[in-house]
């Protein structure tokens, strides 16, 4: 009998790791052959992975899913980057010797196994951040694939960056000109491109990234016959877990009680994401707009992370950040809460509306469930991820597609006008999502799109 072993590293981010588990979870099921080690890299600004994975562990027996720690690293010191991306690039470099390791030590054991088994690690799938492995897999003569958490569209803007950069006379931040990418069908305005590939140091790392997605492949004329096979698999959900290991249970099942008392569709949810969280300023202009728009409403509201990799906390005092009064005069319609377990709120029948940062995983969940968004992107990719889905797509109410730290606030008439717009139960986007929630669920059946889709790649590996 053949056993068939895949081996996953990733950002120390949920939205990266939580999609990867899912996956892993997926790779099993449609074919029980396969066991899956995946590498966890520590990072001690960010407890909540910790917590994630802890619970990840403690489920993990039954299901062919094995976690190795790696050893910890320091951080690059401030001198070696100027921006995030460059910091995680270069931290996910010093793994490469404890990666390395790792792969081999398993490679060691499966050796060691039962003779009768043949067992054979057949694949180390990496992230869109953890490119250095790829010189890992190299090394060790194993097959290399890259997970990519994000859309087809940003794919696509990765793969034509390297095309883009010999072309540019200037740094993106100074273009005053449409940018026409293939993967988008209108042509794309660099405001909503990620900040960081709108700063320098930034830019480059990310350009180092996307050019170790082609490789070996030509990078000076990309054309479709170049670029690697892509298996679309999506959407990649865990529709259950993260209430599983919600930090405050209480909490939770606090806000759930609170839905269980409103009337269908009603509710807005406004969330931000894991590291997601906005200015005290910009904290009492959204607050002024739902209070102008008078909808119910439950509000994750986050302190911004406090240091580099942070992720969100809860506020000690949500009054000292809301408007003076604000919480009294919206107690009979609305919540404003901490860190919640997303997809369980978007699931809840008395959703209507989600005002969203974009994350990709976010707007996967609501998707899913048929709930509209309205856009407020923050950071990462998320500006380019609203641009497609109001722009592209028209599956989202715009409400700002460029918002980031620093720039002009969203002001509270713009959010009241979107949140209007998106509890108008006849929009056009509103019956758009309702499809797409439909073809979403299909394509994850048997025989659907992306069921196939991992057939394929499941026989891709084995072969």
């Amino acid at each position: 009998m053949t056993k068939f072993e895949v081996v996953f590293i990733t950002t120390p981010a949920i939205g990266q790791l939580v999609p990867i588990v899912e996956f892993a979870h997926h790779l099993i099921n449609c074919d029980p052959r396969f066991s899956i080690t995946i590498l966890i890299v520590t990072l001690p600004q960010r407890p909540l992975v910790n917590t994630y994975v802890q619970s990840c562990v403690a489920t993990s027996a039954s299901t062919n899913i094995n976690f190795v720690h790696l050893p910890p690293v320091d951080l690059p010191s401030p001198d070696q980057f100027q921006s995030s991306i460059g910091c995680l690039s270069l931290f996910a470099e010093r793994h490469k010797p404890h990666v390395k390791q790792a792969i081999t030590n398993l490679m060691a054991t499966e050796s060691d196994l039962d003779l009768d088994l043949d067992r054979r690690l057949v694949g180390f799938f990496i992230d869109l951040f953890t490119t250095s492995m790829i010189d890992v897999a190299n090394e060790l003569d194993i097959p290399c694939y890259l997970y990519f958490q994000s859309t087809a569209a940003f794919l696509g803007f990765m793969i034509h960056l390297p095309i883009l950069d010999t072309q540019l006379t200037t740094g993106l931040a100074e273009l005053d000109t449409e940018l026409v990418i293939p993967s988008f069908v209108n042509p794309v305005p660099p405001s909503v491109l990620p900040s960081v590939v709108l700063e320098k140091d930034g830019y480059s790392f990310f350009l180092q990234n996307a050019r170790r997605y082609l490789e070996p492949h030509a990078l000076n004329s990309v054309s479709t016959s170049q670029v690697p096979p892509v298996y679309p698999i999506g959407p990649v959900l865990d529709l259950t877990g993260s209430a599983q290991w919600h930090p405050d249970r209480a909490q939770h099942e606090r806000i759930m009680r609170w839905l269980d008392d409103q009337p269908p569709s009603t509710v807005v949810f406004l969330c931000f994401g894991s590291m997601g969280g906005v200015s005290g300023s910009q904290v009492r202009e959204i607050a002024f707009g739902l209070e102008l728009a008078g909808v119910r409403f439950v509000w994750a509201l986050p302190e911004p992370p406090k240091a580099q990799f942070g992720l969100s906390d809860d506020y000690m005092s949500l009054e000292k950040v809301l408007p003076n009064g604000f919480l009294e005069r919206t107690s009979k319609i609305g919540l404003v809460c901490g860190w919640v377990s997303q997809v369980s709120i978007l699931a809840h029948k008395a959703i209507g509306g989600f005002i969203s940062h974009c994350g990709w995983n976010s707007i996967l969940e609501s998707l899913w469930y048929g709930i509209p968004i309205a856009t407020c992107p923050i950071y990462a990719e998320q500006q380019i991820n609203a641009f497609q889905m109001v722009k592209e797509l028209g599956l989202a109410i715009e409400i700002r597609l460029d918002y980031r730290e620093g720039s002009d606030l969203v002001l509270a008439n713009e959010v009241e006008r979107g949140i209007n717009c998106l509890m108008d139960y006849d929009n056009e986007v509103r019956k758009k999502v309702k499809e797409i929630s439909k073809k979403s669920r299909v394509a994850m059946m048997e025989n659907g799109s992306s069921y196939v889709s991992l057939k394929a790649l499941i026989q891709e590996l084995v072969l």
